[in-house]
């Protein structure tokens, strides 16, 4: 059996059901001493409602708790609860000396589904963040605060009420650190994938419908993006840059938003991390910053010196707020709605490409092979090219083939199987269909602003029908069929270079490919014939934060004319 207490995070016994002897077989974390940790004690307060909330304190060890600086810690979620145990972060702050406050505010799972109703549509300047509030006056009220020395920290939905707390009510901290927390609810909703419709219904409920006029203005009042303007606290970011769900954008737009107002905010991104750290160096490295930045404003304790790895870890994920460049809103939004550029579908020709593709995700590499096939056909009358990807992987084959207008190589029908099924019609107008995975199919009907290229199979071809040369640049745009979205990107030939695919050698432009709306997934480098049909003899694309944000690789291994 398996015991666990609040100084104690596992240890496991055997138990003789005959004799009755219990036996401790192991420890979880030996290395801990029990003795020295901090009890936690479950507490009740009542909010300014007269509701009560449940919650946890967490005191520090062998001082009176008395005018004790505190770092409020609201847990993520928000739909979930804190529970009396170990919490290495309420360990780890009360060993600095501050008094650990973990309220269960409304909207907490645990207490009954009247209490949990009680947090919709409340964050921010709503019942949800006053329970946290309400919590810091009951720590004031006992004299247990220094009301001059109270500190939030939380991830997630807990970094969000770190944000919301220091943005609508800034006379009550001294001292803030947000960890992939979002600061604007509206674009949180718009990065939520159609795919996640059980996960969008429930926010629509329990957040709102940014789509609803009335739920929109009150989503922005709720973002504490749009009072940044009120932070008067000193504030630590930290994020995840492969986080799928909080992306890197609600920091880094926090971030900019602070440092533009000359407010004080610090900010650590890990390259290799997704929504919260898992690597341990990176890990010990967030608790190393965490003590450095609350240590002056609080007045908790810190360890000066630490590990030369750690250090080094420290140094390499602390980012000069200065060198933060937001998507430029201006470029992106009349990329949005530009003329696309003249794409000659004339110099295309039925052809036959074998690529080798290397996913390089989370540290591994996986090999795949894919088959280009170029053919000339006919859809409703019209004159086509269709280029069909045949890619051949460990857990099976896929084919993605898209139809395009010969002359212009505008999209017109999409289809893919194998790994997921995607099936679209493309018009000047709208975008309709269907996309299934995961056991659902979810319908498509994107009305456009303008037209689109295509994303996936063929949008390669797209590119190698424009009139490549050194110093040229337009945008594009392509539509994301996971995320329903049309993407404006820049596309720019930025040189020349030779590159050696097996036996051949190719003269090519270097074709950059940025994504303006601020998702760096898409990113591409690419080398393309310099001769027309400027086809692709190696790429690598930024993957999706879902995905990993890993790159994939693509080298030409052999071409041939097809035969009709």
């Amino acid at each position: 059996m398996r015991v666990a207490r609040d100084v104690d995070p596992g240890s496991t016994y055997l138990y003789d059901r005959e004799t009755g002897d219990v036996e401790l077989l192991y420890r979880s974390r030996p290395e801990l001493p029990s003795e020295h940790l901090a009890p936690m004690r479950p507490i009740r307060y009542t909010a300014r409602d007269g509701l009560e909330i449940p919650a946890y304190l967490t005191l520090p060890k062998g001082v009176e708790p008395r005018n004790l600086p505190v770092v409020i810690l609201p847990h993520g979620g928000p739909w979930a609860r804190d529970a009396w145990g170990y919490d290495s972060y309420a360990q780890y702050l009360a060993n600095r000396g501050y008094a650990v406050l973990q309220p269960n505010f409304r909207g907490s799972t645990g207490y009954g589904k009247r209490f949990l109703n009680a947090g919709n549509k409340e964050w921010g300047t709503g019942a949800m963040q006053h329970d946290i509030t309400d919590g810091v006056q009951y720590l004031i009220d006992e004299g247990i605060a220094d009301p001059t020395k109270v500190g939030i920290f939380g991830g997630s939905y807990g970094g969000y009420a770190t944000l919301a707390g220091l943005a609508f009510t800034p006379e009550v901290y001294a001292a803030g650190i947000s960890y992939v927390g979002p600061s604007n609810l509206i674009t949180l909703l718009n990065s939520i994938p159609p795919y996640w419709a059980p996960v969008k219904k429930m926010f629509d409920l329990r957040l709102g419908d940014q789509n609803d006029p009335a739920d929109a203005e009150r989503l922005k009042a709720q973002s504490p993006l749009f009072s940044a303007d009120q932070i008067r606290a000193p504030l630590l970011v930290i994020q995840g840059a492969n986080d799928p769900r909080v992306n890197r954008l609600e920091s880094e737009q926090i971030v900019v938003a602070l440092r533009d107002l000359g407010r004080h905010v610090e900010y650590m991104l890990a390259e290799d991390e997704g929504h919260g750290f898992a690597g341990r160096e990176n890990r010990i490295a967030v608790a190393a910053a965490m003590e450095r930045f609350l240590a002056p404003h609080l007045g908790g304790r810190f360890q000066e010196d630490m590990p030369e790895d750690i250090e080094n870890t420290l140094a390499k994920l602390m980012v000069d707020v200065n060198t933060i460049e937001l998507p430029e809103t201006g470029v992106a939004a009349a990329a949005a709605v530009a003329p696309l550029p003249t794409s000659d579908g004339g110099v295309i020709e039925p052809q036959v490409f074998e690529y080798n593709i290397t996913l390089e995700v989370g540290g591994q590499e996986i090999g795949l092979a894919m088959t280009r096939t170029i053919e000339a056909g006919a859809l409703e009358g019209r004159e086509i090219w269709r280029i069909i990807d045949v890619t051949e992987s460990p857990m099976g084959s896929g084919t993605d083939s898209l139809e395009v207008d010969r002359a212009s190589l505008r999209p017109l029908r999409r289809a893919a199987s194998g790994m997921g099924l995607i099936q679209l019609r493309y018009s000047d107008t709208e975008i309709v269909g269907e996309i299934g995975g995961m056991g659902q199919t979810i319908p498509v009907q994107v009305e456009l602003a303008a037209p689109v290229f295509a994303g996936g199979a063929g949008t390669d071809i797209v590119l190698a029908g424009l009139p490549l040369a050194e110093g040229y640049e337009t945008t594009i745009r392509v539509f994301d069929a996971q995320m329903q979205r049309t993407r404006p990107m820049k596309v720019a030939v930025t040189g020349t270079a030779t590159v050696e695919t097996g036996s051949e050698t190719h003269r090519t432009f270097v074709v950059e490919v940025t994504p303006l709306d601020g998702d760096p997934a898409g990113t591409r480098t690419l080398h393309v014939m310099q001769s027309a049909p400027h086809h692709v003899v190696t790429s690598s694309t930024r993957l999706p934060a879902a995905m990993g944000s890993g790159i994939m690789r693509i080298e030409l291994d052999a071409s041939y004319q097809k035969q009709d």
